[in-house]
C-alpha cells in the first residue's frame, strides 16, 4: 500500500498517456503525426519548456467531446490511486480548448462526469483549478474567466501557468482580482523558469495562496523567510524539473535544503505522461536519489494535505492526515 497523498499541480492534458491519444484520435477522426505509440513516447525528449508545450498543445486536437475529457480524467484518477493520492486538485486549460473550438462547457462537464464519482469508484476527492495560458493576453483571460461564471459550482480556483519566462504575474492582476471578488482560490505557476521577483509578484500582486515550482526562491534569503513564515505552500514537480532542465539532474533538486530552511513542499507529478513518473513515481525518486528517509517522505504527505484546499471540510482534511501518520512503511 503506497503513503497517502495529495496531489496539487497536476495538468489533466499532461496525462495523456500515447495509448489513449490514438484511441482518442482514431475515435474522433484525427491523423497524428506518428506513426505509434513507440514513436510517439520517442518524440516526449524536450530541450525547455517551450519544446515540451509545442507537443501538450499538438496532442489536445484529439480531445473533442465530453466523453474524451471524461476519460482522460478517469485514467488519471485511477493511476494516481494506484500510486496513494487520495485527494487531487486538478488544473485544466480552458483556452487550449476554446481557441479549437471546443467549448468551455464540453470541458468542465466532461471533466465533471469523471470526478463527481472519483471518490466513490477510485477513493479520490477533488478539486477543479482552471488555468489562464500566461503567453495569451489579460483580455483573453478575463474573458476565460466570464465564460466559466457558469461552471463556477465546480471550479474550486484559478491559475496560471504555460511559458513563464516574458510573462510576469503582474500581466494578471485585473482577473487575479475578479477572481478574488468571485472567491475562487488563487494559485501561480511562479519561480520556475522565472525569476525568485516572479513569486514574490505572485503574492503581492495576484494574492496566490500556493505557489506552483517555486524551487527558484532559494536564490533569494529574503523571499525564503518570508514563505517560511507565512506558511506559503510550493507544489514542486522533480521529475519534471529534470525533464524541462530546471535542474541538471535529480541529485541536483533543492528539495532536501528547501525542506531543511523549513519551507512547506509538497510533490507533486505536473504532466506525469509526458514528464517520466506520476506523484508516486516521484516519491520514489526523491526517495532513492535524494535520500530522503521515512520522516521527511512523511512530512511531504502531510504538507500535501495542509496545503491543500480542503478548509470546507476539515473532517475529511483530518482523516487523510490521520491515515499518513497511521502509515507504516515497508
Amino acid at each position: 500500500m503506497p503513503l497517502p497523498k495529495a496531489e496539487l499541480h497536476l495538468h489533466i492534458e499532461g496525462t495523456l498517456e500515447p495509448e489513449l491519444a490514438f484511441e482518442l484520435a482514431a475515435r474522433n477522426g484525427v491523423e497524428l503525426p506518428y506513426a505509434d505509440t513507440d514513436a510517439l513516447r520517442e518524440a516526449y525528449r524536450f530541450e525547455d519548456l517551450q519544446t515540451f508545450l509545442n507537443l501538450y498543445y499538438e496532442l489536445m486536437a484529439v480531445l473533442r467531446t465530453e466523453r474524451d475529457f471524461e476519460d482522460l480524467a478517469d485514467a488519471y484518477l485511477a493511476r494516481a490511486a494506484a500510486q496513494g493520492v487520495r485527494h487531487a486538485e486538478i488544473f485544466f486549460d480552458p483556452q487550449a480548448h476554446v481557441s479549437r473550438g471546443v467549448g468551455m462547457g464540453t470541458v468542465v462537464d466532461g471533466l465533471w462526469r469523471a470526478l463527481a464519482r472519483g471518490q466513490e469508484k477510485h477513493g479520490v476527492s477533488t478539486r477543479l483549478i482552471m488555468c489562464f495560458l500566461r503567453d495569451e493576453s489579460a483580455e483573453s483571460a478575463m474573458e476565460t474567466l466570464e465564460a466559466a461564471k457558469p461552471y463556477l459550482d465546480r471550479i474550486a480556483g484559478i491559475g496560471l501557468d504555460s511559458a513563464e519566462a516574458g510573462h510576469p504575474p503582474a500581466k494578471f492582476r485585473e482577473v487575479y482580482e475578479a477572481a478574488a471578488a468571485l472567491g475562487l482560490r488563487r494559485v501561480a505557476h511562479a519561480g520556475e523558469e522565472g525569476p525568485p521577483e516572479y513569486i514574490t509578484q505572485a503574492l503581492d500582486v495576484l494574492g496566490v495562496e500556493r505557489v506552483d515550482h517555486g524551487l527558484r526562491c532559494m536564490e533569494d534569503p529574503e523571499l525564503v523567510a518570508r514563505l517560511v513564515r507565512d506558511r506559503i505552500p510550493l507544489t514542486l514537480c522533480p521529475l519534471s524539473n529534470v525533464r524541462l532542465r530546471a535542474v541538471d539532474t535529480l541529485a541536483d533538486h533543492p528539495l532536501p535544503a528547501m525542506l531543511d530552511a523549513g519551507l512547506l513542499c509538497t510533490l507533486n507529478s505536473d504532466d506525469p505522461a509526458y514528464f517520466g513518473g506520476y506523484v508516486g513515481d516521484n516519491f520514489h525518486a526523491v526517495r532513492d536519489t535524494l535520500g530522503l528517509g521515512k520522516d521527511r517522505l512523511r512530512e511531504l504527505a502531510r504538507n500535501s494535505f495542509l496545503a491543500s484546499f480542503l478548509e470546507h471540510d476539515e473532517e475529511l482534511r483530518r482523516r487523510y492526515l490521520a491515515e499518513v501518520e497511521a502509515y507504516e512503511f515497508p
